[in-house]
């Protein structure tokens, strides 16, 4: 075999590994080898035979292809199905990912509870893998440790893990602190059309960071004697900006007062992981926020994050477009409850149980039980603001419920240049939704929704929109290549099945 093929055959194994949660001393454990013999072979640095790789395969219970390409992952959909019984909402996508990059702070020990098994997750553990950070899932799997080297070494970065999430550019705010060059990949992530990273610049040039980008790259230079003189307004009250400056101005000796700042549960779940690393952040779920870093942060911390909103919205609207009954447990209600208003205002039956408190002792959960509902088109258009607004990741789900409803929806997604377009998609499976330009769409319901075979959008939310209105069309779905879903989705299909969906997962060969 080829060095080349060797290399994807490693990557092949290495990520099969990964998703399993194990390390590799116990695959070499159950191949009857030794750690660095794996090691060399997820490197591409080991020949290997067609009968290891079949032992591989079949001891992490996953498919590896001779010729080192992995089928893409599709979805057979039997729609028509009711829904039932009851499921729980996992753990924030983004707060998890927002987490990671913050454990490049923290000279110690970092233990993340219940983290998102999730492309995203895994895409930005290679990436911390290949600079020096060791990560391993503990507790069968469902516990992160994170333990960062001395020193990182950046050259060594794995640049095609980088290139394939957006996640990557929180990156700049805790390197800053660390090193006076350095250079990462361009971020990517989902196909949203033009999304700037102008903002992040403007907010970290506080902190002495200046950024060119050329080849691919940002090189990154950092300015010692530069340190906020005055408070930072962020130019975009976005997530990722927010969570950036907060991972630059933590190790800022002093305080450091951010405006027009994010208040939305990831950038929550972030501050109070700061606060486990000893750095005391005032305002926490307002739009100013009032950081007061420290220079030095070596401490063993231990920090569970909170549930997804919007994966919550997701499966109140699976409940809602197939006409199903369902219960939705440890739902983090302060994120949704402009979206659920909304709902109630359209029609929507359901009942909520008493709050209590999430397992990082601050974020608000319920119980949430929805019963199938005669929807009417609500009177205002849908559209998104930063929270306590209706969540802009939860606007394509309105899609699908006002479908489902009476009368005309006018949905403006004015965040996303491409997004909208995508949601047209519905129309193939038997929805009237009409484009008006690249972020309004008018939706007229009620549909009748019919099978179809369909790739699946190149953006998360509408991928799993499509999915969703799979699941209430009778008939026979498919849809291809559905990668996308995994980036913000762990197990979708498998914990969509045990509340009564039939969605078979195959591959190509």
């Amino acid at each position: 075999m080829t060095d080349a093929y060797l290399a994807r055959i490693g990557k092949l194994i290495r990520d099969a590994r990964q998703h399993r949660g194990w390390t590799q001393s116990q695959l070499a454990e159950a191949l009857g080898t030794s750690q660095s013999a794996v090691n060399r072979i997820e490197r591409g640095n080991q020949n290997i035979s067609l009968d290891m790789i079949a032992r591989i395969g079949e001891a992490l219970d996953s498919e590896i292809v001779s010729l080192g390409y992995a089928g893409p992952m599709h979805l057979r959909v039997v729609g028509g199905r009711r829904l039932s019984g009851s499921i729980d909402v996992k753990t924030s996508k983004n707060a998890c990912v927002a987490l990671l990059c913050a454990t490049l702070l923290n000279a110690g020990r970092t233990t993340l509870r219940r983290v998102a098994r999730i492309e995203e997750v895994y895409r930005i553990l290679e990436v911390l893998g290949s600079i020096g950070v060791r990560t391993r899932w503990i507790n069968d799997g469902n516990d992160l440790e994170i333990v960062p080297p001395a020193e990182l070494n950046l050259a060594a970065m794995d640049t095609e893990a980088a290139r394939r999430t957006r996640s990557v550019i929180m990156f700049l705010g805790p390197l800053l602190h660390r090193m006076d060059h350095f250079k990462i990949p361009y971020a990517g992530g989902c196909d949203l059309g033009t999304r700037t990273v102008q903002p992040h610049m403007t907010a970290l040039r506080h902190f002495g960071l200046e950024v060119t980008a050329t080849d691919g790259t940002y090189h990154a230079q950092v300015d010692r004697s530069v340190a906020p003189t005055r408070a930072i307004v962020l130019t975009e009250r976005g997530d990722t900006v927010t969570e950036n400056a907060l991972l630059a101005a933590a190790r800022h000796d002093g305080a450091t007062v951010i405006r027009n700042a994010s208040s939305n549960y990831m950038v929550q779940d972030l501050c109070f992981f700061l606060e486990e690393l000893g750095v005391r952040v005032e305002g926490i779920g307002t739009t100013t926020l009032t950081v007061h870093g420290v220079a030095t942060i070596d401490r063993d911390v231990d920090y569970a994050p909170s549930e997804d909103p919007v994966e919550a919205m997701s499966l109140l609207a699976a409940a809602v477009v197939t006409e199903s009954e369902l219960t939705i447990r440890r739902v983090p209600v302060e994120f949704l409850e402009i979206e659920l208003a909304v709902l109630e205002e359209m029609g929507l039956d359901h009942e909520r149980s008493p709050e209590y408190p999430a397992n990082n002792g601050r974020t608000r959960l319920l119980d949430l039980t929805v019963r199938p509902s005669k929807l009417r088109a609500p009177i205002d258009k849908i559209h998104p603001m930063p929270f306590p607004g209706l969540n802009i990741d939860n606007v394509p789900f309105f899609a699908a419920i006002a479908a489902a409803a009476q009368g005309q929806t006018l949905i403006h997604d004015w965040v996303y240049d491409n997004r909208a377009i995508y949601l047209t998609d519905l129309n193939r499976l038997g929805a009237d939704v009409k484009l008006l330009d690249p972020h309004r769409v008018l939706v007229e319901g009620p549909t009748r929704w019919r099978s179809a075979e369909m790739m699946c959008p190149p953006a998360l939310r509408p991928a799993v929109v499509v999915l969703l209105a799979m699941m209430a069309a009778e008939g026979t779905s498919v849809l291809r290549n559905v990668y996308v879903i995994n980036r913000g989705y762990e197990d979708l299909a498998e914990r969509l099945n045990s509340i009564g969906a039939q969605i078979e997962i195959f591959r190509d060969i």
